[in-house]
């Protein structure tokens, strides 16, 4: 499965910004990712960090840090994950990455490790 994010970009603290990440095809390797967990992490340095989780049945996930500024959603028909930022802070810059299991996001859905699939990132700077 190939992962292609876009939407990242400058702006300044307490602005917006919303990430999409287009996935296709939806089996790779005999594993099926249309119905497993799909993921935002972000990448800073000296720091990688998950953001958001959405398996596209239960509730988001969300890391304590971004809870109440950031929204994942997901739409299944377009295979499609989407993060919406708001209220950016300067420590949310950092390339973000989407990811993707064939399985559900369970509470491991912080390790980088389980997800088989990323993309290539898109870029957030957050600056005055």
């Amino acid at each position: 499965v190939r992962l292609v994010e876009s939407g990242g970009g400058s702006v300044q603290p307490g602005g917006s910004l919303t990430l999409s990440c287009v996935a296709s095809g939806a089996t790779s390797s005999g594993l099926t990712y249309d119905r497993g967990c799909m993921a935002w992490f972000r990448q800073a340095p000296r720091k990688r960090e998950a953001v958001a989780a959405h398996d596209g049945s239960g509730d988001p996930i969300y890391a304590d840090s971004v809870k109440g500024r950031f929204t994942v959603s997901r739409d299944n028909a377009k295979n499609a994950l989407y993060l919406q930022m708001n209220s950016l802070k300067p420590e949310d810059a950092a390339m973000y990455y989407c990811a993707a299991a064939p399985w559900t996001c369970g509470r491991g859905w912080t390790a980088d490790g389980g997800y088989p699939a990323w993309g290539e990132g898109t870029r957030v700077t957050v600056s005055s």
